[in-house]
Formats: structure tokens, sequence, C-alpha cells
């Protein structure tokens, strides 16, 4: 359940990230709202996950995979480029994350 409610996290996270860009500095409202509440719910979803989850594990994958998908969404859809060192640093990123729970840290 641990993990599911991470999983929840992550995407309001991704998803209050994603608003935020469309918000244009907090000028316009409703991208502004769903900036708030998209963290609002995240931060609820990443308590909850403390329940089960070490904090270290569970804000290393909150963090990674959030900064991973925000990337690779910029990339795909926002017209930000790709270059060899920006694709390193998400392989980077997921590699450690990966690694983080084989090491058995949760």
């Amino acid at each position: 359940m641990g993990y599911l409610l991470l999983a929840g996290a992550i995407a309001a996270e991704v998803a209050g990230t994603t608003a935020m860009k469309y918000s244009e500095g907090f000028s316009r409202l409703l991208p502004s709202l769903l900036t708030a509440l998209g963290y609002l719910v995240s931060f609820a979803l990443l308590a909850q996950t403390l329940r089960t989850l070490s904090v270290g594990t569970a804000y290393a994958i909150w963090s990674g995979v959030g900064t991973a998908a925000i990337a690779t969404i910029g990339v795909a859809f926002m017209g930000e480029g790709m270059t060899v060192t920006k694709a390193a640093g998400i392989a980077l990123i997921i590699v450690g994350v990966v690694v983080l729970n084989l090491g058995g840290a949760h």
C-alpha cells in the first residue's frame, strides 16, 4: 500500500509542477489553484507513505521519479531541448532510485 500511495504522491507532484509552468508566475488563477492542490495532495499522500516506508527511501523515490518525469514532460511536451548531459542526468536519477530499492533501504 505504501508504494501505491507514493505513486499517487508522485503523480500529484508532477501535475502540480506542470500546472505551475502554465500559471505564468502565479498570475493565472486556475493553473495556480491546480499547483496548490497538486502539492497539497502530494504532501498528504507522502505523509501517509511514511507510515510504512522509511523517510530516506520514500523521499528519494518521490523526488527522483518526480524530477525525471518533469524533465521528460518538458522535453516531450514543452519544447525543451534534450542534450546528452540532460539524458545522462535523468538516467542517473533513475539508476539511483533503483539502487536504493535494490539495496533494501526500505
